[in-house]
């Protein structure tokens, strides 16, 4: 969907079936669920299961908050500087300033496609190269299901879905909290085990109502 046109935001009090239905109609879901389903055939067809498929997809699920939380605080919340005289910004970071202007921007909540066109076949090339092939496809199918649950989550916690439960609570009210007290807090998406373990999941009157939740601290100017 074009970014050009008027952006269509987020009304509120959606349906969960109609939050799926507009999800699905963007290309980083699909572009994530066609991997994620490439993946698992091919790991499907190669076979040669061994216990190491099971160390695999623990340790990247357990890494899995830490990850996020480093993304989240280093790459998206970089800040533009000056190297060897050049101005320096990452596209990411750009695309999620954007996200922070507005939370019910709809198109602004997914993942780049320009970061997933580059990013994707450097990631299976790199994995296929590492790894025997039956654990470097263990390895693309995880990462593809992490890939889908953390785009469909971000876009769950803006969408206007009540929350279902208690988890889906948790999660949207503190990622509301990262938009709309403080964006140095409340670091994870899917999960906040690496805000809870690295300092950054305070309880909410423990932290002041930042000026530069929406622009993260970065002007047109700059």
């Amino acid at each position: 969907m074009s970014t050009t046109a008027t952006p269509i935001r987020f009304s509120g009090n959606t349906r969960m079936g109609d939050a799926f239905a507009t999800y699905i109609r963007y290309p980083s879901p699909r572009l994530l669920l066609g991997l994620l389903a490439a993946t698992l055939i091919a790991r499907i067809v190669v076979g040669q299961w061994s216990w190491w498929d099971l160390v695999v997809v623990a340790v990247l699920v357990a890494a899995e908050p830490f990850v996020e939380w480093l993304i989240h605080t280093f790459i998206l919340h970089f800040r533009p500087r000056e190297v060897a005289g050049r101005q320096v910004d990452l596209h990411l970071a750009k695309k999620h300033r954007v996200h922070h202007l507005d939370p019910k921007r709809i198109d602004a909540v997914f993942i780049p496609m320009r970061s997933l066109i580059i990013g994707l076949p450097i990631l299976v090339v790199l994995v296929l190269l590492i790894f025997p092939l039956p654990i470097a496809l263990t390895i693309l199918v995880t990462q593809a299901a992490i890939g889908n649950v953390y785009e469909w989550t971000h876009f769950y916690v803006h969408s206007g879905c009540k929350p279902k439960n208690r988890y889906a609570a948790y999660i949207e009210r503190a990622h509301r909290l990262h938009h709309y007290r403080n964006e140095n807090y409340w670091m994870g998406v899917t999960n906040h085990l690496g805000d809870h373990v690295l300092g950054t999941f305070p309880n909410k009157d423990d932290v002041p109502v930042s000026p530069t939740a929406k622009t993260l601290g970065i002007t047109t100017a700059d």
